[in-house]
């Protein structure tokens, strides 16, 4: 299942959530030179979670082949600024595309329930709430991991309790066969949260996914959602998405 647009009007211009899309983006072309090596290799290993490094499980001077005639050296000190960095690096087009598109997607009703400061703030606690679980489910790991996506985890494990209703058009892949269908947003998410659970309990995730940091990021989003929502904005979003959905069923 892969969300297109939601039917969930905003109140307000989404800046905080295009800041945040664009500083991804940014750092996708000045930081990792749009994903060419060796600008990409190298910023994966310089701003991202390196577990093993972080929490010293993994003895300094460890080789760690990454490409060829590229080896990356493990040190014996680490700067958990990475924590924060690696949030705003990805490994690949798609990765970044992808995670940029569910931001937008859920991202924008969420800043308007918060706010744009209580959102950024809400966005980065996600995000660390996201590298704990990571870190946690293997601290020995020399992979660093890199990538937006625990934190939107978090958007959309807010936006799954705030507004479980929601229309979500969504693609669905079945083999050859494609369709689009729109579904309740609890549907979709409690679909995509479920498949990270699967994933995780199989053996914590395939292909290089850090199914751990999604299910962390998603937890601490429906967690955390109380102490930076607004009720009176949150009960305009609902009116407006009640007064909206109306017109629409008169026409």
């Amino acid at each position: 299942m892969f969300p297109l647009r939601d039917e969930n009007p905003t109140l307000n211009t989404s800046v905080a959530t295009f800041l945040i899309i664009g500083l991804n983006v940014i750092s996708w072309i000045f930081i990792q030179g749009l994903g060419f090596n060796p600008g990409l290799i190298k910023s994966v290993f310089n701003f991202g979670i390196i577990p093993g490094e972080l929490l010293g499980t993994v003895e300094p001077g460890t080789r760690i082949p990454v490409g060829q005639n590229i080896v990356y050296i493990i040190e014996s000190h680490r700067s958990w600024a990475t924590i924060l960095t690696s949030m705003f690096m990805h490994g690949g087009w798609f990765h970044l595309i992808g995670n940029m598109w569910f931001l937008a997607i859920f991202g924008d009703n969420i800043e308007d329930v918060m706010g744009r400061f209580r959102f950024i703030a809400f966005y980065l606690l996600c995000g660390i709430a996201a590298a704990a679980a990571q870190i946690i489910s293997d601290p020995a790991s020399p992979v660093p991991m890199v990538g937006a996506s625990g934190a939107i985890s978090g958007v959309m494990g807010a936006y799954a309790l705030l507004f479980p209703r929601a229309p979500v058009h969504t693609l669905i892949f079945l083999g050859f066969f494609i369709t689009r269908i729109v579904v309740p947003a609890y549907i979709m998410l409690g679909y995509w949260f479920f498949l990270q659970l699967f994933s995780g309990f199989l053996g914590g995730g395939s292909g290089g996914v850090a199914v751990w940091a999604h299910i962390g990021g998603f937890v601490a989003g429906i967690v955390m959602v109380r102490l930076f929502c607004q009720s009176s904005r949150l009960q305009a979003c609902r009116e407006k998405r009640g007064a909206t959905h109306q017109i629409i069923r008169r026409y």
